[in-house]
């Protein structure tokens, strides 16, 4: 007896919630659609109304998702689910749309520019500015001193130390952080590019921002 064959799967999965969305969108489309002609916006511009709605929430839910500005995509998007709603009610039979109130003509009329505002600030969102290298160095500093390698340099507002003060040894290889080793690996590297010869100690230690001490210590480790 020969076996039957399993059941061959569907192509393409149907999801529920993809076709519920569908149903939904086209409903609120006419309904806006049908507002629109009521308020004297007739031919394409009506159709343009349903449109803009729909462009203005998924601006608004691309910025929700980036989550960047969130308070900005919020506000954005209940502009927008308020006007596809209050059309959904306005042409539920509450409306005379025979006899569209002044007030309705007005918002109606005066959507495409408050649209296109919120479309504008959500595309185009400030950018965020690019790190200062000295405060990335002045990190790594800062971690090399909360783990007791050595103390924190001295900053430029901070008066010089005396000419009798001992000179610090040098840490340990084993004890410096690998952050810091990495970021003096890219500046060594970027200066061999740049000049074609290896970096020296001063010039690591100038362009890292650290003691002399540290930077002979990290010298080795690159070598």
């Amino acid at each position: 007896m020969a076996e039957r064959s399993a059941p061959r799967a569907l192509p393409v999965r149907v999801d529920a919630v993809l076709v519920q969305a569908v149903i939904a969108a086209a409903l609120s489309f006419a309904h806006l659609h049908d507002l629109a002609v009521a308020a004297g916006q007739d031919g394409w511009k009506a159709w343009a109304y349903p449109i803009s709605v729909d462009l203005l929430l998924v601006a608004a839910w691309r910025r929700l998702r980036s989550g960047e500005s969130k308070a900005a995509g919020w506000c954005w998007f209940l502009v927008a689910l308020t006007a596809s709603l209050g059309a959904n009610i306005a042409t539920a039979g509450l409306l005379d749309l025979d006899h569209v109130p002044a007030s309705l003509r007005v918002v109606v009329a005066g959507w495409p520019a408050v649209a296109f505002l919120g479309g504008t600030l959500l595309a185009h969102g400030p950018a965020e500015p690019a790190p200062d290298p000295r405060e990335q160095n002045d990190e790594l500093t800062n971690e090399v001193a909360q783990q007791g390698s050595l103390p924190a340099p001295a900053t430029a507002s901070r008066p010089a130390a005396p000419a009798s003060r001992p000179a610090l040894a040098a840490p340990p290889t084993d004890r410096l952080p690998t952050a810091l080793v990495d970021h003096a690996r890219k500046v060594a590297a970027e200066h061999r590019t740049r000049t074609g010869a290896s970096i020296d100690t001063d010039t690591l230690r100038a362009r890292l921002g650290v003691p002399g001490p540290l930077a002979e210590a990290i010298a080795a480790q690159l070598t």
